[in-house]
C-alpha cells in the first residue's frame, strides 16, 4: 500500500485537531506513528487557525517507517529459557483451553511424575470451545515435574510439564 503526502497531511489534521498525543497506523511491513508535543496543548486561542495548523503541524515529530520485528513466539521463548534451567524442557499448551490430566474423572492420569515419555504420546487433554484435544508431546524423557492443576484454565505457551530429555 502506498500512503501519499496527501493522505499524511490528512492524518497530521486530525492529530492536531484533537486530544490524541500519539497515532500509530500499520499496513503491511510498515508503520507510520505520529506524536504530538507539549508545545501544541499550549497554543493561544488569539492566534489565527491558519497560523494555529502551522504551528501545531511543525511540533508533531517526524513520521517514521519501522519494519515490523519478528516477535518469537512464546511458546519458543519459555522453551528457551526452561531449557537452560537444569536441561529441562517444557511441553507447553498449544491453546487456551482447560487442562485435563485424564481421559475421564475416574480414569488414571496418562502420565504421573517420574513416568517415562515418548514422541506423540498423549499426556493430557485440553478442552476448548467443547471439543476434547489429546495433546501429545513433543519431546521423550521422564516427566519431572506436572506445572499445572487439574481442571485448571491455560493459555497459549504456558508450561503444562516439566521433561527431563536424558531421563
Amino acid at each position: 500500500m502506498n500512503i501519499d503526502l496527501e493522505q499524511i497531511r490528512s492524518l497530521l489534521a486530525v492529530v492536531s485537531s484533537t486530544d490524541i498525543t500519539e497515532l500509530t497506523i500499520e499496513f503491511g511491513e510498515h508503520r507510520i506513528t505520529i506524536k504530538k508535543g507539549a508545545f501544541v496543548q499550549s497554543i493561544n486561542a488569539e492566534v489565527p487557525a491558519v497560523a494555529t495548523q502551522a504551528a501545531a503541524l511543525k511540533t508533531v515529530q517526524p513520521l517514521s517507517f519501522e519494519p515490523k520485528q519478528d516477535v518469537q513466539p512464546a511458546k519458543e521463548v519459555v522453551q528457551e529459557v526452561a531449557s537452560s534451567i537444569n536441561g529441562l524442557v517444557p511441553v507447553t499448551s498449544p491453546m487456551v483451553g482447560t487442562f485435563y490430566r485424564a481421559g475421564s474423572p475416574t480414569a488414571t492420569p496418562f502420565v504421573n511424575v517420574g513416568d517415562h515419555i515418548a514422541v506423540g504420546q498423549t499426556v493430557c487433554i485440553i478442552e476448548a470451545m467443547k471439543l476434547m484435544n489429546d495433546m501429545p508431546s513433543e519431546v521423550s524423557g521422564k516427566i519431572v515435574k506436572v506445572c499445572v492443576d487439574n481442571g485448571t484454565t491455560v493459555e497459549y505457551g504456558q508450561q503444562l510439564f516439566l521433561v527431563d530429555p536424558k531421563g
